[in-house]
């Protein structure tokens, strides 16, 4: 899949372990606005990284975005994987996505998240649901998530720990799989 934006040339591929040192670049500059993700920046590691990214190719899936016109630099990535116990082996969960601060706005996370979708739909017909959570003042990605297919399943109170008194919900989403067998 590739796409031309002005003069940036972008392509989305399955990622492989290879990618993990740039996918810790990229967390890292986006961990760095605040919100940006659930870790911060000095929580980021290349173990945590490997990890997700063993996770997500063994049992999951993972795709990046690479901007081709910046020495193939990985600008974007997005993973989930099937939780453990045997019982949720019909769900990808722990869904993060990533897009480079300088990347985003450009439909960037609303492809990787169609690329996800229409892969599982496609080639992981043993999965039922893709779930996510989701900040709940993140009002942006909330309504892109919804507009793409996933749903509003509840709302985790206090989940988010923002400094020593203050909290914020997290809103659980999921997609089902239309093509579930």
């Amino acid at each position: 899949m590739a796409k031309t934006d002005q003069k940036l040339t972008f392509i989305i591929r399955k990622s492989c372990l290879e990618d993990s040192m740039e996918i810790v670049s990229l967390y890292k500059n986006v961990a760095r606005n605040k919100g940006g993700l659930a870790r911060e920046e000095d929580e980021i590691t290349q173990a945590y990284v490997e990890n997700f990214t063993r996770k997500s190719i063994e049992d999951g899936l993972q795709f990046v975005v690479i901007d081709q016109s910046k020495e193939n630099r990985v600008v974007g990535e997005i993973h989930c994987y099937k939780p453990e116990p045997k019982v949720f082996k019909h769900i990808l969960s722990d869904l993060t996505i990533a897009i480079d601060p300088d990347y985003q706005g450009m439909g960037l996370g609303k492809k990787l998240f169609e690329t996800l979708l229409e892969f599982v739909s496609n080639y992981k017909r043993d999965i039922l649901r893709v779930e996510l959570f989701a900040r709940e003042s993140n009002s942006k990605a909330i309504d892109m998530y919804t507009k793409i297919g996933f749903v509003r399943e509840g709302r985790l109170r206090n989940r988010i720990r923002i400094d020593t008194h203050t909290f914020e919900c997290d809103i659980v989403m999921g997609w089902t799989n239309p093509k579930f067998e």
